[in-house]
């Protein structure tokens, strides 16, 4: 078994940023995003690169604990 809690933490932590990206960019198309365009664009900005961590640590926890 290759996933561990952490990686499984990473993993899902992936999803909710893609996920958060996903509905920024939505929100954002619609020309009048719910919590302000400021904030959603600052949601969208941080979710991206965090999204790409996420999955590369949870990736690399799994490939670790390969045996």
């Amino acid at each position: 078994m290759y996933l561990t809690p952490k990686s499984g933490l990473f993993l899902g932590s992936s999803c909710v940023t893609a996920i958060a990206a996903v509905g920024s960019v939505f929100e954002l198309s619609s020309g009048q995003p719910d919590l302000g365009v400021q904030t959603t664009a600052i949601i969208l900005a941080l979710s991206i690169p965090l999204t790409v961590l996420f999955f590369i640590v949870a990736v690399r926890d799994a490939r670790a604990n390969m045996k």
